[in-house]
This record gives structure tokens, C-alpha cells and sequence, in this order.
């Protein structure tokens, strides 16, 4: 070979590594985040603030990718192939699922603060302004006529926490009676005429299409819907308790190993616990876990008599089997 086809040769190899580095770096700096319906628009903003502080950090670009739904759904388009690098969902339970399919740590609520858990909500009923039907409190919600809007639990993790807020009132104002309890469930669920897949769909339900007296709804999509909508159309009701709404996030290891991108996926849930992006979830009306932000906004976060989903339901475990899976409760009382 002549020494201007070496040099030739060495160059497209030149060329073609630098491409191929290329790509590979640009790989390693996008991440898909798989999280649920009513967080889209928190994401698209974290999403700039993270990229902003990466590139400040790192000198480096990055680029998130959006998928959201509802929360089961999602975990099963995850476990099914959607390569998602972190999921951010409205349940532990969904990410236990994707845990025990084997794309992520098992131990996965004790790899970042609070249980995983960076901000909460609390569930709270959202009527038309007057409250022409006189809802108060969960009681309410059972009397004849009243049209409840809340999604289905099967495929929203928001309706699971919706249903469980109402089992554990159920419960608690009946002494644990579970049998007195799920007469309760019963008759609520008897009063839903749609069941959406998801909060969202259950939102625009309500709000878009004008249908039912009462929206059963995590706190900070009642509150986005006062902002988007006004207040002189809607208002809220805190009921006499409620359950403590959590939104859970994890490092799908498995693909986030396969892209390249654990140290960066890790980074972005990381991120989430920080001043910056904790002013930005309590604007975004979820109840920060970082002390010195709630005390900032907590004007906006009246306080509330609320339990845990352990206290509730000896957690997601035992709820699931209890009232989520099929033929368990919620298939029981809804049955025709």
C-alpha cells in the first residue's frame, strides 16, 4: 500500500472513531424519564433547570425525554420494553413491579432520601364554586345523586390513593369494621359514572366536560386547576382526613446500565432534593420534603389530618393483594 493510501486510511479512521465517539456521547447524554399523568408539566421545567445545572457542573449537554400516563400503565410499558432510564411514579408499588421483572434494585426506596419519596400531595375533593351539593367530607360522597369523578384504579395510581384515602376513612369511622368498610366502598363507587384510566383523563372529566359534582384528586392538580381554570369556577375541600400521597422515583438500572447513563440518571433524581428543584415542585403546588421550602410555601399547604398507606393498608404489598388485584375488593364491589 502507497503512503497516500495509508494517510487516507488513517484518516477515515480518524474520522469514523471521532463519529463513532460522536454518538456515543451523545447516547450518554439523554435520558428518558417514564413518570405519570399529572407531572408533566413539573417535568418540563425540571427538565431545563437539571439540564442548566448539569451543563454549570459538568460542561455538558443534556437531553430528557418525557413519557407519562397513568402510573400502572407505565411501570407495564416499562417492564414490557419502553427503556426508561429513571421512573417517577404516582405509587411504590408500581416501581416494586418493575423491581421484581429485574430491571432495578429491589431496594430501590433506600437509595435516595425519604423512601425515594422528594415531595407528596394529599388527596382532597374538588367541587364547583358554591358547592351547590353541600360535600364536606367523605360521608358526602355516598348519598343518592351525587356523581363521584375519580379514575380507575386498575390503571391509575392516582385512584389507588384516591380509593385508599376512602378505605381508610371507612375504617376509621367505623371502628376497622372492614365489613362496614367495604359497604362504604361500595356505595362510593356506586356513584362514579366514568372510571378514566388515569387523573388526568378524570380532570378533564370533570373540568373539560363539565361531568359530576366532586373530583376526588391529589391536592396539587386541584390546585393547578384553580390556577389554569380560576377560582371563581371551582374551590377546594380538605375532608376530615386523608391519606399522605407519595411519588416515589428510581433508577431503572438495567437500562440506564445498557445506555450508559447511571451516574447522569442518578444525578437526576439527586437533583430533585435540592433547594432549586424543591422551590419548583411547591410552585407546581407538591408539598416539598426539604424543611426550609416548606416553611417558605406554607401558606399554601394547609395542614391536614392525614395517615400513611401503611397506616391505611399495611402498605403496597398488602394493598395490592387486598384490593387491587384481580377479583380482590375493588372487582368485588364494582362487580354488576
Amino acid at each position: 500500500m502507497s503512503n497516500y493510501l495509508r494517510r487516507v486510511s488513517l484518516v477515515i479512521f480518524i474520522l469514523l472513531a471521532f463519529l463513532t465517539a460522536g454518538r456515543l456521547a451523545l447516547a450518554q447524554t439523554q435520558i428518558l424519564n417514564v413518570s405519570f399523568d399529572p407531572t408533566r408539566e413539573f417535568y418540563e421545567d425540571y427538565n431545563q433547570l437539571f439540564a442548566a445545572h448539569w451543563k454549570a457542573t459538568t460542561g455538558q449537554d443534556v437531553v430528557i425525554q418525557q413519557s407519562h400516563g397513568g402510573s400502572s400503565k407505565q411501570a407495564s410499558a416499562v417492564i414490557n420494553g419502553l427503556e426508561a432510564d429513571v421512573v417517577t411514579l404516582a405509587l411504590g408499588y408500581d416501581i416494586d413491579v418493575i423491581a421484581n421483572a429485574g430491571l432495578l434494585d429491589k431496594n430501590w426506596a433506600s437509595k435516595f432520601p425519604n423512601q425515594s419519596t422528594p415531595f407528596t400531595s394529599a388527596i382532597v375533593f374538588l367541587v364547583r364554586t358554591g358547592n351547590p351539593k353541600g360535600i364536606h367530607d367523605w360521608s358526602d360522597l355516598i348519598k343518592p345523586g351525587i356523581q363521584v369523578i375519580t379514575p380507575n384504579p386498575k390503571t391509575s395510581g392516582g385512584a389507588r390513593w384516591n380509593y385508599l384515602a376512602a378505605w381508610g376513612y371507612a375504617l376509621r369511622t367505623s371502628g376497622n369494621d372492614e365489613a362496614k368498610a367495604r359497604e362504604y366502598m361500595k356505595k362510593l363507587y356506586s356513584n362514579v359514572p366514568v372510571l378514566d384510566a388515569g387523573a388526568r383523563g378524570s380532570t378533564a372529566t370533570f373540568v373539560q366536560r363539565g361531568i359530576g359534582d366532586v373530583l376526588i384528586a391529589w391536592e396539587s392538580e386541584a390546585l393547578l386547576t384553580l390556577k389554569d381554570e380560576g377560582a371563581d369556577k371551582f374551590q377546594i375541600i380538605l375532608p376530615s382526613q386523608t391519606i399522605v400521597a407519595e411519588t416515589p422515583v428510581a433508577v431503572v438500572d438495567k437500562f440506564a446500565q445498557k445506555h450508559g447513563t447511571e451516574k447522569l440518571a442518578h444525578a437526576y433524581l439527586e437533583y430533585l432534593y435540592s433547594p432549586e428543584a424543591q422551590d419548583l415542585a411547591a410552585k407546581y403546588f407538591y408539598r416539598p420534603e426539604l424543611k426550609s421550602v416548606a416553611t417558605k410555601y406554607a401558606w399554601q399547604f394547609p395542614k391536614v389530618n392525614a395517615f400513611t398507606i401503611q397506616q391505611s393498608a399495611g402498605g403496597w404489598a398488602n394493598a395490592q393483594a387486598k384490593h387491587f388485584a384481580d377479583g380482590a375488593y375493588f372487582d368485588q364491589i364494582t362487580a354488576k
